[in-house]
């Protein structure tokens, strides 16, 4: 996994007390892991951020985040300090993907109160922000193939422009084995939405989610326990899809982050059978 490692001393070095570790790419699309003192209170660009009892917390920026961030901490003594974060600036590519069934690309009236209730699902299922540290295990990929869609990207569906694609797209055969990248909680098990065909998505901790779609079959349940590597689903071609891939994506309390940036380059193949 790259790393971004930076240390702020949060005082000046004679009055120095306390200190915040951040790792990770500071840039559009990514995930921070934040170490600080007991007690410690963090806020995000005006968001109140779950510090664990411990010091951890993670921070996120969005695909759009601006060049600067604020970083405020207060100390359980009433001190106050802010701290600006450089986010790097990324352009982003346009993909063109023809051949989707209309249908999938302008719903009927119909089909609208589905994907209402397929939305309102996803969001309840992300909206879970305990206080577990599943997310100090690390990360890896859930699939190992050709990356055939990345984050970020406009895209243009059969002519249409849509909204951005915010995750990784991984292709490979329907029934690949897919396994959960890191520890965490099934919130969502979803045989058919609309857009996503099968959708599983669990929690790894402090409002941090993985959301995978277009699945053939899912083999957790809601509410069930899972170990990183842990074989959780099949990979698919349901929804709204050309062919059989998965579509791997992170949030964190509302703000959708890349899982490339968590996990690194896609380790090959070959080197991931010999095991």
């Amino acid at each position: 996994m790259r790393i971004i490692f930076l240390l702020f001393l949060l005082a000046a070095p004679a009055l120095c007390t306390a200190s915040v570790q951040l790792q990770g790419e500071f840039i559009q699309g990514g995930l921070i892991f934040g170490k600080t003192e007991p007690g410690v209170q963090i806020t995000h660009d005006g968001e109140n951020v779950p510090v664990s009892s411990a010091g951890d917390f993670l921070i996120g920026f969005t695909r759009d985040a601006p060049a600067e961030s604020t970083l405020v901490v207060r100390y359980p003594d009433g001190r106050e300090e802010e701290h600006k974060l450089r986010v790097a600036q990324r352009k982003y590519d346009i993909q063109r993907i023809d051949g989707l069934p209309p249908r999938k690309v302008t719903p009927r009236e119909e089909d609208l109160k589905r994907i209402k209730a397929d939305r309102l699902a996803v969001k309840k299922a992300r909206a879970r922000t305990d206080d577990r540290l599943d997310f100090l295990h690390g990360f890896d990929w859930p699939v190992t193939g050709r990356i055939s869609g990345v984050y970020g990207s406009q895209r243009i569906l059969n002519g249409k422009p849509k909204w951005p694609h915010y995750g990784v797209d991984i292709a490979g055969p329907v029934g690949t084995p897919v396994r959960a990248p890191g520890d965490g909680v099934v919130t969502l098990a979803h045989p058919d939405m609309f857009y996503s065909g099968a959708t599983l998505i669990m929690d790894h901790g402090h409002g941090l989610s993985s959301t995978f779609l277009h699945l053939n079959r899912i083999l957790v349940k809601e509410g069930q326990a899972v170990k990183k590597g842990q074989v959780v689903a099949e990979m698919g071609a349901s929804g709204r899809v050309t062919g059989p891939h998965l579509d791997w994506r992170m949030n964190l309390r509302g703000k959708r982050l890349d899982p490339q940036l968590v996990v690194g380059p896609m380790p090959s193949q070959r080197a991931e059978k010999s095991k």
